[in-house]
């Protein structure tokens, strides 16, 4: 006996516990499952051949309690944390709220994410930076370096975080927070070694010409966890030889789409969940990190973007696939980290309708490099974005349609 799709969806809710943090991998729910079968058509080529794609998809129901209080319920499809791929610049999340909350740790009087941060030279890994003519004062700090990070995903502007917090702090404070599967080991954008990624550059903060604080140059001694990770069939050097052999990513950063989900859960909801994951934010740095994620590049003049190049959905894949004529709602905002490189794209997002009074978080991870040729030609365009793209609207539509006992209050995310 065939039964409707709404019905199939409903029983298969029922079965589903309350999110909980032990699961067994790789995992696929029924309910999410149905709904995606649901729409096979529409998701196209990277649903028909879920294996090819690598695909991994995890949605949050949240529902508010009278007291405006979320409950979430985790949806998995395909989700395995032991199974890699490349996170690219999602780990710029986490290392924009580090920054933030080692600057609350060190606690100096007149030091805070507007202070200019002035960087010294590293010879031959990254120069210095005295400057930044994108800011509206012409000076580089924290809280500029953020903004281009989720505007248009600066490479340069999380590696000076990075060397801000260095690689042993960064890797230490995430394990403590119960994010062990995670290795952030270099910088973005750049082909360093991986001792020279160890080192980081001096720098300093100063402000009316008195220095605030100090830090000299680090090197980290941290001791990774060995691993076995490669992808494709083959891939091209820097040098542009052809190597027939899996490129091999096991000294590269590793951020399980499990992982980037709860720390991004713990951003936009940092009162649900426990003291241990919760990073060392005022209220005030989470306004302005909701500012900085949901903000798109035509809506501030510092930095100031060319809107041919940077236009409104530049960055938000879930839900407009980083259309350039995608038109986004005034009452949608998107507060997401998306990273792309080597085949792999990814996106993970907290999506709120204010008009509709709607939300959800939903994180999907794709690989898209149809002849297994790393350094070649990617899908991104052709297959991942609109992928990413239908994935968003499935979710949203269902999103619209479903009753909630409590309206969600989302004046904290205007």
């Amino acid at each position: 006996m065939r039964y409707p799709v709404f019905l199939l969806l409903l029983l298969s809710a029922c079965n589903t516990g309350k999110y909980i943090q032990t699961r067994h991998y790789p995992a696929t729910d029924n309910f999410l499952d149905t709904l995606l079968q649901a729409h096979a058509q529409r998701l196209g080529p990277v649903f028909r051949y879920p294996d090819s794609f690598y695909v991994q998809v995890i949605y949050t129901r949240i529902d508010r309690d009278a007291r405006n209080r979320p409950r979430f319920r985790d949806y998995y499809y395909r989700v395995d944390p032991d199974r890699y791929f490349y996170p690219a610049s999602t780990v710029k999340l986490p290392g924009a709220a580090l920054a933030l909350e080692k600057l609350n740790d060190l606690a100096i009087p007149g030091l805070d994410r507007e202070t200019p941060m002035y960087t010294d030279s590293l010879p031959g890994i990254t120069p210095a930076v005295l400057q930044d003519s994108t800011a509206a004062n012409g000076l580089p700090s924290i809280a500029h370096y953020i903004r281009k990070i989720f505007l248009v995903s600066d490479n340069d502007a999380f590696n000076r975080l990075y060397e801000f917090i260095g690689q042993e702090e960064l890797n230490r404070r995430l394990w403590e927070m119960r994010y062990t599967r995670v290795q952030i080991r270099h910088r973005t954008g750049l082909r360093l070694s991986t001792e020279a990624e160890r080192h980081t550059n001096a720098l300093r903060f100063e402000r009316d010409g008195k220095v605030l604080y100090r830090q000299p140059a680090r090197y980290s001694t941290l001791a990774f966890a060995p691993r076995h990770d490669s992808a494709g069939r083959a891939y091209y050097t820097p040098q542009r030889v052809l190597v027939q052999q899996p490129m091999d990513f096991s000294e590269r950063n590793r951020l399980p789409l499990t992982a980037v989900h709860d720390l991004l859960r713990s951003i936009i909801f940092p009162e649900a969940v426990t003291k241990q994951r919760r990073f060392r934010l005022t209220e005030n740095d989470y306004r302005f990190l909701y500012r900085c994620m949901s903000r798109l590049p035509a809506a501030t003049g510092h930095p100031a973007y060319d809107s041919t190049e940077f236009y409104p959905a530049y960055v938000k894949f879930l839900l407009f696939g980083g259309e350039k004529n995608a038109q986004v709602p005034p009452g949608v905002r998107i507060f997401n980290k998306p990273g792309w490189a080597y085949g792999f794209l990814t996106d993970v997002a907290y999506i709120a309708d204010f008009t509709h009074q709607v939300e959800f978080m939903v994180s999907a991870t794709v690989y898209v490099n149809k002849n297994g040729v790393i350094g070649n030609r990617y899908e991104y365009s052709e297959t991942g974005k609109p992928f990413l793209k239908a994935l968003g609207q499935v979710l949203y539509e269902y999103e619209l349609q479903r009753k909630r006992k409590y309206r969600p209050d989302l004046s904290r995310y205007k």
